[in-house]
């Protein structure tokens, strides 16, 4: 393999790319497990490596084990030399900035917030370079080895381009945030949508490790689904592949905002759940979290919202079990903090609409904060410096 030069990806033949993956997302391992896995011969997989080694992204440890009965020298393990490089990782949402600095195994570095008090795009960039400088402080003398930006947000992005279609929780449309990005910062610039951006952290760092299959569903402000199938990241030729919040469940329904009607996110997004809790009580000031304290509390026509938000979610979920065939998914999100609102009927709505076996898919609950979305942010920007 001849990586291009350090501000590119790594570019290399498949089998080179295979190794380094292996080892980035399952290792330590050593040559002659990667050669079972990846169906390689241990000089191949020797060949590969040489140049990673060489350029300090993988390293030999110690000799710990021996690569079969009666073989001779025990095996010396490839590991990934985590602090060869460092990725930001930046999670954009209406209101504020969440980032962290992750180093080449994704592991979290340091955190830091900045509130927006304006969306607009020139002031997001604004608060964006103040994060940068917060988060590259906490790393003295390091700031030679950031040179990669990965940035999320909610709604309808071309991770190709860094082209931001649309997102409905900032307003904005047809704004090419990769290029602007990268001319503000000076740094490689890549752009996803938020929870395909988490759903890739989960498949190389998270649950979804290993996993031919799974998805990742998120409850809050808009209901989420990132896909892996066959090992890969699905997005579909236009970008928008698993986005279970814009099924219909209801055909009579409130409007969505993305134009159509009955949608899960229509029902179940937080925004709806406000919405519909305050018109139950007539209090046009109600918050999430007094909706929440009335529905816990026994207010029956509150707790409803909360059950019809669930039976909307369910019927997404299985729609995914029965459309993909994952082999588990994980819920997460913000709306997880009322989860014990919907759980019961998201189970009941999953099992009843889940075709068949499908319905033995098991679903796990995992609550993430929003610093793990953006550590899927810099995920991203990790996947973009090893894969071509």
């Amino acid at each position: 393999m001849s990586p291009a030069d350090d501000t590119g990806a790594l570019i290399g033949a498949p089998a080179a790319t295979a190794v380094f993956t292996a080892v980035l997302t399952e290792g330590p391992v050593s040559r002659v497990r990667l050669a079972r896995r990846l169906g390689l011969s241990s000089a191949a997989v020797t060949k590969a490596a040489r140049p990673l080694i060489e350029r300090g992204y993988l390293h030999e440890l110690a000799a710990t084990e021996r690569t079969g009965p009666g073989a001779g020298r025990p095996a010396s393990p490839l590991a990934v030399r985590a602090d060869r490089e460092f990725f930001l990782g930046v999670k954009i949402t209406a209101d504020e900035l969440i980032g962290v600095v992750c180093d080449l195994r994704a592991r979290v570095r340091a955190t830091a917030r900045r509130p927006l008090a304006d969306s607009g795009v020139e002031a997001v960039l604004g608060e964006l370079g103040r994060l940068m400088d917060t988060l590259l402080h906490e790393l003295p003398g390091q700031r030679a080895r950031v040179r990669r930006l990965g940035l999320s947000l909610s709604g309808d992005v071309d991770r190709t381009s860094g082209l931001v279609r649309y997102s409905p929780f900032l307003h904005w449309r047809d704004v090419p945030l990769g290029r602007l990005a990268t001319r503000a910062t000076g740094l490689t610039v890549t752009v996803e949508n938020d929870v395909k951006a988490l759903t890739a952290a989960e498949h190389w760092f998270g649950e979804g490790v290993g996993a031919e299959s799974f998805a990742l569903v998120t409850v809050g402000t808009g209901i989420g689904c990132g896909l892996v199938v066959n090992g890969r990241l699905v997005s579909g030729s236009y970008g928008v592949a698993g986005e279970i919040g814009h099924l219909p469940v209801d055909a009579a329904g409130p409007d969505c905002h993305c134009g159509g009607r009955g949608c899960v996110e229509a029902i179940a997004g937080t925004d709806a759940l406000v919405a519909q809790a305050r018109e139950r009580t007539g209090r046009p000031d109600l918050s999430l979290d007094e909706a929440v304290a009335l529905a816990r509390g026994g207010r029956e026509d509150v707790r409803a919202v909360f059950a019809r938000a669930g039976s909307a979610i369910g019927c997404g979920i299985a729609a995914v079990a029965n459309l993909v065939g994952p082999t588990r998914i994980v819920v997460s999100g913000e709306g997880l903090a009322a989860y014990d609102l919907f759980d019961t009927t998201i189970r009941a709505s999953f099992e009843r609409q889940a075709f068949g076996a499908a319905a033995q898919c098991p679903l796990s609950i995992r609550p993430l904060p929003f610093e793990e979305w953006a550590r899927g942010a810099a995920a991203v920007s990790i996947q973009s410096l090893v894969l071509p």
